[in-house]
């Protein structure tokens, strides 16, 4: 017999919030909108909370987990993998995050010259005896021109490279599981609600439309941020978000980044999504 010191008891008698791997990399599948599938390698992280009892967790039985759960890793599949991790693990609540790139074809708005967009995504998942909760995060990529500058200028006006961050969790339907929001759907809302997109392949006639296309739609940080709370707080399917905005500036030695987070159950159950007074990020789907 090999001693299984992790299992002995603690003497200082101190539970440990999370405790886990980091840093897996590990191939998954997640749903395409346009494909049905894609398939993509992640950054994993797997953890749980372990009891003053016992002085160490089993970090190998992480692993078993995710090779016994091996292929699609959507909002609908994730809850099984904690499960298993919460019962192995002998855990009262269990925490999955999955960083993985997500591909869009995108086409041109000019040559319609087609090329792979990659979008940083992130998949965050919990449960405990209290229920389960869902993430979705999405990074985009976008344009912005100063208002600022263009109204000061006597002629063009800085433009630079921001990022727009949605994250979302969704309203549970009737079988209990979370709507379905795409990835797609929200690179969308994000690239409306800037000056202009982001394309990894432009000819000249498609970096001319895209230059006037953002100066003729100057945006602030604040403004990036307002634009998607309006469009997300209008979606039947969303219970929660935050967006964040930040900008790479272009004349300034800084960045600039605005944020705004949203719990619209309350105001859904009140009948008026306009309502939009901040919850803590604590406050479920479904049970706040």
């Amino acid at each position: 017999m090999i001693d299984d010191v992790q299992s002995q008891p603690d003497a200082r008698g101190l539970p440990i919030d999370r405790v886990g791997i980091a840093g897996l990399r590990y191939p998954i599948i997640v749903l395409d909108r346009g494909n049905g599938q894609q398939q993509t390698v992640a950054h994993v992280t797997m953890s749980v909370n372990l009891s003053p009892l016992f002085k160490g967790t089993h970090m190998s039985r992480f692993v078993e987990v995710l090779n016994e759960h091996r292929g699609e890793w959507t909002m609908r599949t994730l809850p099984a993998v904690l499960a298993a991790l919460r019962t192995r693990l002998q855990a009262e609540n269990a925490h999955i995050a999955v960083e993985f790139p997500y591909f869009v074809e995108r086409v041109a708005p000019e040559s319609a010259a087609r090329a792979l967009m990659d979008y940083e995504c992130t998949f965050r998942a919990e449960a405990s005896d209290e229920g389960e909760d869902f993430i979705l995060v999405v990074r985009v990529p976008v344009a912005s021109v100063c208002p600022c500058s263009k109204a000061i200028s006597d002629y063009g006006a800085h433009n630079q490279r921001g990022y727009l961050t949605i994250e979302v969790r969704a309203v549970c339907s009737k079988d209990g599981k979370p709507e379905l929001i795409w990835i797609e759907e929200l690179i969308d809302l994000a690239e409306q609600s800037a000056s202009a997109p982001v394309y990894s392949l432009v000819k000249r006639v498609d970096e001319r439309r895209l230059t006037m296309q953002a100066y003729d739609n100057p945006v602030f940080v604040e403004d990036m941020v307002r634009n998607a709370t309006e469009r997300l707080a209008k979606d039947p399917r969303v219970a929660w978000f935050r967006v964040h905005a930040r900008n790479d500036e272009s004349i300034h030695n800084h960045n600039v980044f605005a944020q705004i987070e949203r719990n619209l159950i309350p105001a859904r159950q009140a009948g008026d999504v306009a309502d939009h007074a901040t919850i803590p990020i604590e406050a479920r789907a479904g049970r706040v």
